[in-house]
Parts: structure tokens; sequence; C-alpha cells
């Protein structure tokens, strides 16, 4: 899509938590290693008085590890630089070798295999599964925490349903095309699809207002106002800050309200205050690319709008004629509790309506 259509674009995924590692290692000396005069591997009695003399560096995971395989830790060799026995060790550990040889194969891993096995015997345990193939682990931070425990209650709470149509955006990029410049120099704002979607959005919730509601109880909260979610993909994770009164904005306003809080959501600098109390949400696929999409409800809303990119395709002008157009699936999901399928699909015939007349937009206030 072109510039100025919405949010900013998705940044790398934050930095990793560290793995969960095992307990710190005993500090006492590590005992020499006595291999076994038969190889075979001793009783389970010996293995335990072993253990409990704490006289070598191994990590709990490894002692369990090797309980559970009837494996003595004195004949385990270490691939550790301060020569701690990790669950790895105990992994590649075969009757009758010599130590160092199961250091030096415990050395030979992947460092990232190495870390895994590091975390624990269910780390171990999936490293195996792998077969000891890298593994990064990766610790979700507290907003991908978040957006996925509101993402899966939307879904359990909500009859969900999503509806699809198309828009022919050529009225919208004909008029873009002739006043952006002209736009930009007035406002100091670039003239971007969001305001059109915005309030096309706004003109349809006037005419089906149940999908500017929410369910409360038994009862249902019609409400009158329009506070629209523009959701926004930021470094941590996405986020839907609101542009409260849209019905009462002009384009610009718009543009520049959409563009600072993007611009607080790079910074991570959005308040709570600029998150809450949205009516509904309007997403956009389309800048990444995404050609066809099913949004999630972003509860307690009970709808929201899917943009997506734009493709010229051919079209049917009338019986004789085609026409290669520039168009644009949209996507409304609902909550089908409250809303029927005839009006959300209506709702979606009115938003394309405006949209491929945005002339009509300057009649909706």
């Amino acid at each position: 899509m072109e510039e100025g259509d919405v949010a900013a674009p998705a940044e790398a995924p934050a930095a990793s938590s560290a793995p969960a590692a095992a307990e710190e290692p005993s500090q006492e000396e590590q005992r020499p290693a006595s291999p076994a005069a038969d190889g075979a591997a001793p009783a389970a009695s010996s293995v335990q008085a072993a253990e409990g003399s704490g006289s070598f560096h191994a990590s709990p995971a490894a002692r369990k590890l090797a309980r559970e395989r009837g494996i003595s830790l004195n004949e385990v060799g270490s691939g550790d630089p301060i020569g701690r026995i990790k669950p790895a060790d105990v992994q590649s550990y075969k009757p009758g070798q010599s130590p160092a040889a199961a250091g030096g194969a415990a050395a030979s891993k992947p460092p990232a295999a190495a870390a895994g096995a590091a975390a624990g015997g269910g780390s171990a345990a999936a490293a195996a599964a792998d077969g000891g193939k890298a593994i990064e682990r990766r610790r979700m931070s507290r907003r991908r925490q978040t957006i996925a425990k509101r993402l899966v209650e939307a879904q359990q709470t909500a009859a969900m349903l999503t509806t699809f149509n198309e828009v022919d955006m050529t009225a919208i990029m004909d008029i873009r095309k002739r006043r952006k410049d002209k736009f930009k120099e007035k406002f100091d704002v670039n003239l971007g699809f969001m305001s059109f979607f915005t309030k096309a959005v706004v003109g349809a919730l006037k005419a089906f207002p149940l999908l500017n509601a929410e369910i409360d109880g038994d009862d249902i909260l019609v409400k009158q106002f329009y506070d629209i979610g523009i959701a926004v993909s930021a470094k941590e994770g996405l986020v839907v800050p609101v542009v409260r009164d849209a019905d009462r904005l002009s384009f610009a306003e718009i543009e520049k309200q959409i563009g600072s809080l993007a611009e607080k959501a790079r910074a991570n600098t959005l308040a709570l205050s600029d998150l809450q109390g949205g009516t509904f949400t309007i997403t956009n696929g389309g800048v990444f690319g995404s050609l066809l999409s099913t949004p999630i409800l972003n509860a307690p809303q009970v709808g929201i709008l899917g943009m997506h990119t734009i493709q010229r395709r051919p079209v049917a002008i009338d019986e004789e004629r085609m026409e290669n157009r520039p168009m644009m699936y949209i996507a409304l999901s609902y909550d089908h509790r409250i809303v029927d399928g005839a009006e959300a699909v209506s709702f979606l015939v009115r938003v394309k309506q405006l949209l491929e007349d945005p002339e009509s937009l300057l009649l909706e206030g």
C-alpha cells in the first residue's frame, strides 16, 4: 500500500529472556573420576551414595537423569569450562567411555542445544526428542502474554463470525493523487487511507449501532460516541490506541492523531488512557502484504474491520467492458450474540459504498 496508509510496521521482536537455568552448582571441588573396572553401570544404591557425597559439580537435572539411567556421575565427563556436569553430558555418556571422551562429546554439541538442555529435565527431554538440534528458548514479554490471554478470551467468550467484501479504491486513490500535496502543505500531515476508512466506519456505525455496542451480562450497552481503535504493530507487540470522538474530527485531525499514537507506540510511551474505552477497531494487515485475513475481536467490542493490501484485478464494468481496478478485500469480524448476519453484511456493504463514493463521507459528519 502507499505511504500514510496506517500505523507503524512491525519491528523485530524484543530480546528474549534467558532460558530458565538450573540451580547454582555446589562449591565443593570435583572428585577425580574412577570408572568401573568392568564398564557396567553401577547399582542404584551406589549411584545414590555417590550423589550423596556431593563431591562433583552436577546440576539437579543431571543428577536426576543419571539416577534414571543408572549412571554414576563419577564416570561422566564434562564439556563445561568450569567442569560442571549437565544433562547433556549424561545424555552423551556411554558405558566404558572415559570422562574426557564424554566431555568432548558434550562440548561438541551446538551451544543452543546445550543451553536448552541446561534448562532442566523437561528441556533435556525436548532436546533428545529433536535429536540434539539447535533450539532457542525465548520467554514471552509481559505485553505478549497479555495479548495472548486477551485474544484467547475473545475467542472463548464471543460467538465470533467473519464476513467479507471488496472495495474498488479507484476514487480514493484519485483524490489522494490530486490532493495529497496541497493537503500536506496545509495541514503538515500526509493524506492516508486510514482517515477515509475511519470516516466510513463511523458512517456505517451510525446506520448499524449494534456494531458500536458491547454486552454487559444480559444487557446491551449501545455507545452514543465513536472512539475508534487503530491497531498498531510495535516492537513489544500489538497495541490498539484509540482515536477519540472520531465523528467530530476532520480528515487532517484523524491523520494527526493516528500519527501521534503510532509514534507513541514505537517509543513505548502510550498511556493507559490511550488504550482504554474504544468502541470499534480497525486493523490493517495490508501494510505487511496480507491479501485476506480474519481479524479477532478486541473485547469487549463486538466488531472489528480488517483492511488488506491493494491489488489491481480485472473488474467487469458492464456486460462488455473489463478494467483493471485497484481492489481491496475488507473483512468484518463480529459477535453473533447481538449482531445478526444480515446486519453485519449490510454494515460492510455500507462501508464499501462510502469508500467507493468518498465525497459522501463529507455528509456523514
